[in-house]
């Protein structure tokens, strides 16, 4: 019996990535593959990762106990390139969300034509419950047992949920001490002062807010100041919100993990930002209506964007939405089945693996710039980063005026057959 057990609780493990999360990015690859016909080799390979790492995590606390904390790596597919991708410190954290974060940076590569395949990890831990010195130090253990698979040309990874630049220089020297010589492009989105470049999350916003306008632009959304909601204030929101707001959009509702405003005659964004700032919170701001965080999407705007956590917009609000575009700031922010309400309302949604590809792209200059041992400016960079993401833009519109498909459907087609056609012409070995 005792054997039994010990088995079951394997298979458990196992099989840890095979539910709800990884089921849904799953779905979209399968969407994706029978519309284009594909044969089942050539998916098969692609329905799982290549390579799931699970690492037992001990450290010391500040009180001289011993805790235990599990770490996952996820490869999901390498035929581009060496993985990439970031790692995130979260009490929901598994081999399931971390999977599907591989795979969806699978298709964020091939679609931005980026050299790498798609990777991520995380640990699962309150990371506010840790002081400075036991995250340095779980940071520091994760990345010692993950030696093996990391380095520049194997895995690269950035900052991600409750991650920062501190998080990456000290992955970069437990990484470098342990090879014994700086490897600087063992990571991305660190500090400026130890070979860091545009900050990632604020690219990320800058490359949100460039979708938005494109696709709005390409539409004809909203006239000369179409009405934008943004869901979550973060710095990706808040660099999406800055940005939007000097081109002109007028933003009316925001919302954080304390709630929503909301005021359609627009939102003071510079003032809201020092304000958020100071007090962190955007309860008690007078010059909007205080909603809560749920009630936000539902509100009248041209442009919804969701810059906050997975799953946001579903079955159930998906036909209240008062919007006429929607742009995924955050990761799988919609579901499969609200896909199709607002598909059927023909409310067009650019899909997270275009619209938020723009720190991706950005970590590969990164990568570069540590690689070669050449700096660009912030301005070369940002300027390279616009071309990026507007070129990708006319690619998936392009594609799916075309082919009369969504624009996820283009953007996913475009990524696997990308994928599909490297494995192709790589063969196999032996």
């Amino acid at each position: 019996m005792k054997n039994k057990k010990a088995s079951e609780s394997v298979l458990t493990i196992a099989n840890e990535w095979e539910n709800d999360d990884f089921s849904m990015a799953e779905h979209r690859l399968l969407h994706t593959a029978r519309r284009l016909k594909l044969e089942d080799h050539e998916i098969s390979p692609l329905k799982q990762p290549k390579r799931s790492m699970i690492v037992v995590l001990p450290i010391h606390l500040d009180n001289g106990d011993v805790k235990t904390y599990w770490g996952y790596r996820v490869h999901h597919d390498l035929a581009l390139g060496p993985g990439a991708g970031g790692i995130r410190m979260h009490p929901e954290v598994s081999l399931s969300s971390v999977a599907a974060m591989a795979m969806l940076m699978t298709w964020k590569c091939a679609l931005m034509n980026l050299p790498f395949g798609g990777a991520h990890g995380g640990i699962r831990v309150d990371a506010k419950a840790l002081s400075m010195a036991e995250k340095e130090r779980l940071t520091r253990r994760y990345v010692t047992e993950m030696i093996p698979y990391l380095g520049p040309n194997q895995d690269i990874l950035g900052p991600d949920l409750n991650t920062n630049e501190q998080t990456m220089a000290w992955v970069m020297d437990t990484f470098s001490m342990n090879v014994g010589y700086t490897v600087p492009s063992v990571v991305t989105g660190k500090p400026k002062s130890i070979g860091g470049s545009v900050s990632l999350n604020e690219a990320t916003g800058f490359g949100v807010a460039l979708c938005a306008m494109n696709a709005a632009k390409r539409l004809n959304i909203g006239g000369n100041s179409p009405t934008v909601v943004l869901q979550g204030f973060g710095s990706v929101g808040s660099a999406a919100a800055k940005i939007l707001h000097e081109h002109g959009y007028k933003i009316v509702g925001i919302a954080d993990s304390t709630g929503a405003i909301y005021n359609k005659a627009g939102i003071d964004i510079p003032e809201l930002t020092h304000r958020n700032e100071k007090s962190g919170l955007l309860k008690g701001y007078r010059e909007a209506q205080y909603l809560r965080g749920e009630e936000l999407l539902e509100q009248p705007c041209d442009i919804l964007i969701p810059c906050a956590t997975p799953n946001q917009i579903n079955e159930k609000n998906a036909r209240n939405l008062k919007c006429k575009l929607v742009v995924e700031g955050a990761n799988a922010p919609t579901t499969p089945e609200a896909d199709d309400i607002l598909q059927e309302r023909d409310i067009p949604l650019v899909p997270d693996i275009l619209a938020n590809a723009a720190g991706l792209s950005i970590a590969y200059y990164e990568w570069v710039q540590g690689i070669i041992r050449l700096l660009w400016s912030e301005e070369e960079t940002l300027d390279r980063l616009k071309t990026l993401v507007v070129d990708t833009c006319d690619r998936v519109f392009v594609l799916a005026n075309k082919e009369k498909i969504s624009l996820r459907d283009a953007a996913m087609q475009i990524a696997l057959l990308r994928v599909v056609e490297a494995r192709r012409l790589r063969g196999l070995f032996p």
